[in-house]
């Protein structure tokens, strides 16, 4: 009997003709998880239609079952390994997959992008990885489908990768692995394929089972929005709900926008069996603090060490089901968490038709069912997270009138256009140059540099950890040599930024901000690294080069890769 199985949402998108669908349909074959009887009877069927049978008709066979009354959600198709288990969203229409994920109906954690081998990248691809940077999904990886028909040929599968991962990258969206996949003929599906002996990764089955689920809610930072205020004997009883993280008797807690700091003095309760001195997300809870502030309805309670973001402009990604059009200049009243306010649409950046996935940039209004990419301006400084980093305080509501007219998930700050990349974690931030291409252009005789992608990578993101010209493991640290500020690196995402002289060795390998290797192979090595560094900092910028020669070597996570002519980076969607 299993006992609290893990439990993975991965969507799937991808061209309509790509394999999507076969995709499935092997993956669900494959691990033994369709009702009893169905393969039979959809190669029955196929045979008597004079049909070869496919694994995209058993996607088919779920409707059809679904048709005859029996519970079988063709939106929701679980799976299992030994690991955990999963459920597929492959919402029929964009109109109801955006509507779902945007509006809260659906999330999903991580995604698979299909991409037919031989017809390459389509507009459709490029835009199904738009949604993917709409969604704030940032564990994705691309399956280039069908390798069969291209003769599993390494020399092609490398030129869609490197294409989609210049166009991906505009959109800070950074896939894990590219994976090359026959769905059709089981090729890297749950084993490795002999056809392609130069693919040294994981398998579909066995890579998916490396997606790090994200913590549960009682793991991220403190958020409770305030409820209401209650004033009780001599006590003044904040009460609300925990949407997220941890609170002990005693914590000193910021409250927010208003950025007052003061301590839990008491975690209240009706009876003395239900007395505790820590609460967690999910819980209904009344607590006292030391300091008589004037608290109110809607502020937010975090630890002072992990604020939410405080503003009264910001970017958002809109479903808008309104009758009304949505326009421009016109106020609305936002709902986020327990915060009620009026707001004016500042502006409508881009719009996207849900149902074709077109779009329009600079519009003046959006239409139902539009998909837009808005900055909103707030009558006053409200409180939210990023929806990637909490969904429960990054997903809002529009209302017009007396009506619920939208959904919504914050994106972002709005703020000026990035010159650098730079991890950043409060005051602390390190320039980074590690995920620059560097090619050799043929017709130039020489070396060029294309910067990536200016972005700031915020403790939790996701990081590009793997380019057309450079693969870094998926565990690594980044040391800044003018500061010894050193970034940790763990399972692709940014876990910490810490000063060198704070760090203990553990074996996970070094690279400076550029992206070369520090030759650093056991803790005598970090030690007297440590040390070099420690001189060189005191010295003049003359030994930087000696530095550099005894200790870095540039080309170990690297490789230069020809092209015919200087070739700049698609940013056409760029955000």
């Amino acid at each position: 009997m299993d006992i609290a199985r893990e439990v993975l949402n991965i969507v799937v998108v991808g061209h309509v003709d790509h394999g999507k669908s076969t995709v499935i349909g092997r993956l669900l074959y494959d691990t033994k998880s369709l009702p009893e009887g169905a393969i039979d009877r959809v190669k029955r069927i196929a045979k008597e239609k004079g049909k070869p049978f496919e694994y995209a008709y058993l996607l088919d066979a779920f409707e059809e079952e679904q048709k005859q009354g029996i519970t079988i959600d063709t939106t929701q198709l679980q799976f299992r390994t030994d690991k955990r288990d999963y459920v597929i969203i492959d919402a029929p229409g964009h109109k109801e997959f955006l509507k779902n994920m945007i509006s809260g109906a659906a999330s999903a954690e991580a995604a698979l992008l299909i991409i037919d081998a031989n017809e390459g990248i389509q507009e459709q691809s490029k835009r199904h990885g738009y949604i993917l940077s709409l969604l704030g999904i940032q564990k994705a990886y691309v399956l280039v489908n069908k390798m069969d028909l291209i003769q599993y040929s390494e020399e092609k599968f490398n030129a869609i990768k490197q294409e989609m991962n210049e166009f991906l990258t505009s959109l800070h969206v950074y896939p894990l692995k590219y994976i090359p996949v026959s769905a059709f003929h089981g090729e890297n599906i749950t084993a490795s394929s002999d056809k392609m002996p130069w693919y040294k990764g994981e398998p579909v089955l066995e890579a998916i089972d490396l997606f790090e689920k994200d913590k549960g809610l009682e793991g991220k930072p403190l958020r409770f929005p305030i409820q209401d205020v209650y004033k009780f004997d001599s006590r003044r009883i904040i009460a609300g709900r925990i949407e997220a993280g941890t609170l002990r008797t005693g914590d000193e807690i910021l409250i927010s926008p208003s950025n007052k700091v003061t301590k839990v003095k008491s975690i209240e309760y009706w009876v003395e069996k239900d007395k505790v001195d820590q609460i967690s997300a999910g819980m209904s809870v009344g607590i006292t603090v030391e300091d008589e502030f004037f608290n109110q309805r809607g502020e937010f309670i975090s630890h002072t060490y992990d604020a939410p973001i405080t503003s009264d402009t910001f970017k958002v990604s809109l479903f808008w089901m309104g009758k009304n059009d949505l326009v421009k200049n016109k106020e609305y009243k936002l709902k986020l968490a327990t915060q009620e306010v009026e707001c004016e649409i500042y502006a409508i950046n881009k719009v996207i038709d849900a149902t074709t996935l077109e779009n329009l940039e600079n519009a003046s209004q959006a239409k139902t069912n539009d998909v837009a990419e808005v900055t909103i301006k707030t009558k006053r400084e409200v409180c939210f997270d990023e929806f990637r980093n909490n969904q429960n305080t990054g997903r809002f509501v529009i209302v017009d009138g007396y009506d619920v007219c939208g959904g919504g998930i914050v994106t972002g700050l709005a703020q000026e256009r990035q010159s650098v990349s730079k991890f950043v974690k409060q005051d602390d931030e390190i320039i980074v140059k590690c995920f620059d291409e560097y090619y050799y252009v043929v017709t130039e005789g020489g070396i060029k540099k294309i910067e990536g992608v200016p972005h700031s990578f915020n403790i939790g993101d996701v990081i590009p950890s793997t380019g057309v010209t450079y693969e870094y493991p998926a565990e690594f640290n980044v040391v800044d040599i003018k500061t010894g500020l050193t970034a940790i690196i763990r399972k692709s995402k940014l876990q910490d930024i810490i000063l060198l002289k704070h760090l203990t060795y553990e074996q996970s390998p070094f690279i400076d901000s550029q992206g070369a290797f520090v030759k650093i192979h056991s803790e005598e090595d970090f030690n007297k690294f440590a040390a070099d560094l420690e001189k060189l900092q005191q010295a003049e910028s003359s030994r930087t080069a000696a530095f550099a020669n005894q200790w870095l070597d540039f080309m170990k996570f690297r490789q230069i890769r020809y092209l015919t002519a200087t070739k700049s980076l698609e940013i056409e969607y760029q955000i």
